[in-house]
C-alpha cells in the first residue's frame, strides 16, 4: 500500500488546474442510464471513485470509452451509452466501495421500470442512510422492498406516475436520485426543500441538456415535467469547489500564494468568507481566483451546513489550517457524527484540538512536527497532508487509497507549486 511523504515549511507558490468535479461526475455520469443515446462528458477527473462508478454502469451493460486525451492531461473525456440495460442489478461487490453507487437507483428504475441495488459503502464517517432516497421514490410511485442487504424497487405498469415530496431534511443524494427518476415519470412531480449545492444544478443542467423539463433550478423547489424520451448530449462537468477550497487551504496553512485556475468563486461563497475571517486574502483574477495569506491567521467559529452554508467536505481541511493560528477556533459538524477521526492524528503533529460532542475546540499551536498518521477518510486525508505542507520535518501519511479516490494528481499538483511531497511503496 502506498504512502505519501512530505517535507514540509515550504510556502507553496504557483498556480493549480482545478479538476472536474468529483461529486458531480458521479452524479452526472449514471444519467447515461436514462437514454440510449450517447452522453459526452467532459472535464471528468481522474480518480479511483470515477473507475468505479464506470465499472458499475458496466455491470449494467453500458459502453464506456475515454476519448482523446493526453496522460499527461488533466481530465479525461468519456462517452457512455445505454443501447440496452442488461442488468439491472448492482452487485454488494462493486457497491460497498463507493456510497455514490446508490444513484443508480432512480435512473434504473425510470428508464428499466426496475432496480435491484446493494445498500451503499463509502468512507466511515457516519451514519449515512439512504431512507429518504426510498420515501421520495415512493412517493413519485415506486414500490420498494429491502431484502438481504439489498433495495429491490419496481414501478407500476407503464412507469412511475410522478408526485410531490416535501424533503424533512435536506439530502443531496435522495434529491439527485429523485431527479433522475422524475424526468421519465409520466407526469408533473414537485421536489419541496430540495438540496441547492451546486453539484445539483450541474445535475439539472445535464438533464436539460438532455431534454429534461425542470424548473426553479438553484432553488428549493423543483418543478419537473417528466418527458417520453431523453435524448443524447455532450456536457463539461464544473470544477470541484472541494477541490479548489483544499488548495486555498494549502496556501494559507502554508503562507504562500496560490492561483486556483479554473475555481469558480460563486459556488465557493461560504468556504471564502470563512478563509477571508481567518485572514486570507481571495481575489478573483482572470480564469480563476488567487489565494494569499496576510499577517496571519486568525481563530474562527464554523459550523457546516447544507448548501449555501459551510460544507461537511471542507470542514477537517479547515481545522489543520486553524491548527496554526492565533487563539482558538470553534468547529460544529451537523451533517456527519463522526467526521472528527483525525483529530487524533493532528494531536500526533502537535496539535491542540479538544472535541466535546459535535464541536471541536482548536487553540492555535506555534507550529506543528513531522509525524507518522493514517488517513481515515478522503478529506481527512487532505487534513493530513495540509498539516504535513507547514509542519517542521518529515510526514508520512498511510492508507491514501483514500485520496485517491477523490484528488486527481495530488502529488503532481503540490510540487509543480512547490511542495516537497513524494509517493512510496510501502515495499
Amino acid at each position: 500500500m502506498d504512502q505519501i511523504v512530505i517535507r514540509g515549511g515550504r510556502p507553496l507558490k504557483g498556480r493549480i488546474p482545478i479538476s472536474g468535479a468529483k461529486n458531480a461526475a458521479l452524479t452526472l455520469m449514471p444519467c447515461a442510464l436514462l437514454t440510449d443515446e450517447p452522453l459526452t462528458l467532459r472535464n471528468l477527473p481522474r480518480l479511483a471513485d470515477i473507475d468505479t462508478f464506470g465499472h458499475l454502469l458496466n455491470n449494467h451493460g453500458l459502453s464506456t470509452t475515454i476519448e482523446g486525451t493526453h496522460p499527461d492531461e488533466f481530465g479525461r473525456v468519456m462517452t457512455i451509452r445505454a443501447n440496452r440495460i442488461t442488468s439491472t442489478v448492482a452487485p454488494y461487490d462493486i457497491v460497498r466501495k463507493m456510497r455514490a453507487s446508490i444513484l443508480v437507483l432512480g435512473p434504473l428504475l425510470a428508464r428499466a421500470g426496475e432496480a435491484t441495488v446493494s445498500l451503499p459503502g463509502g468512507c466511515a464517517i457516519g451514519n449515512r442512510p439512504i431512507d429518504l432516497h426510498l420515501k421520495v421514490l415512493e412517493a413519485l410511485g415506486a414500490e420498494i422492498e429491502l431484502a438481504a442487504g439489498y433495495v429491490k424497487a419496481s414501478t407500476p405498469k407503464g412507469g412511475l406516475p410522478g408526485g410531490r415530496y416535501v424533503f424533512p431534511i435536506v439530502s443531496v443524494g435522495a434529491t439527485e436520485n429523485a431527479l433522475m427518476a422524475a424526468v421519465l415519470a409520466r407526469g408533473p412531480s414537485i421536489l419541496e426543500n430540495a438540496a441547492r449545492e451546486p453539484e445539483i444544478v450541474d445535475l439539472c443542467n445535464c438533464l436539460v441538456a438532455m431534454g429534461a423539463h425542470i424548473e426553479g433550478i438553484g432553488t428549493e423547489t423543483l418543478q419537473i415535467e417528466g418527458v417520453r424520451d431523453l435524448h443524447g448530449a455532450t456536457y463539461a462537468v464544473m470544477p470541484d469547489r472541494i477541490e479548489a477550497g483544499s488548495y486555498a487551504c494549502a496556501a494559507a496553512i502554508t503562507g504562500g500564494e496560490i492561483e486556483l485556475i479554473g475555481a469558480h468563486e460563486a459556488d465557493l461563497g461560504s468556504t471564502l468568507a470563512a478563509m477571508r475571517e481567518a485572514g486570507v486574502e481571495i481575489t478573483p483574477i482572470k480564469g480563476g481566483l488567487s489565494v494569499k495569506r496576510l499577517n496571519g491567521l486568525h481563530g474562527i467559529n464554523i459550523s457546516t451546513a447544507p448548501y449555501p452554508g459551510f460544507a461537511t467536505d471542507m470542514q477537517a481541511q479547515f481545522m489543520a489550517m486553524l491548527t496554526i493560528a492565533d487563539g482558538a477556533s470553534l468547529l460544529t459538524e451537523t451533517i456527519f457524527e463522526n467526521r472528527f477521526m483525525h483529530v487524533p492524528e493532528l494531536a500526533r503533529m502537535g496539535a491542540d484540538v479538544t472535541v466535546r460532542g459535535r464541536s471541536a475546540v482548536v487553540r492555535g499551536v506555534p507550529k506543528l512536527n513531522g509525524a507518522q498518521v493514517m488517513a481515515t477518510d478522503l478529506r481527512a486525508s487532505m487534513s493530513l497532508v495540509l498539516a504535513g505542507l507547514a509542519a517542521e520535518g518529515e510526514t508520512t501519511v498511510g492508507r491514501i487509497y483514500h485520496l485517491d479516490r477523490g484528488y486527481e494528481r495530488l502529488e503532481e499538483k503540490l510540487s509543480a507549486v512547490g511542495a516537497d511531497i513524494e509517493r512510496i511503496s510501502d515495499g
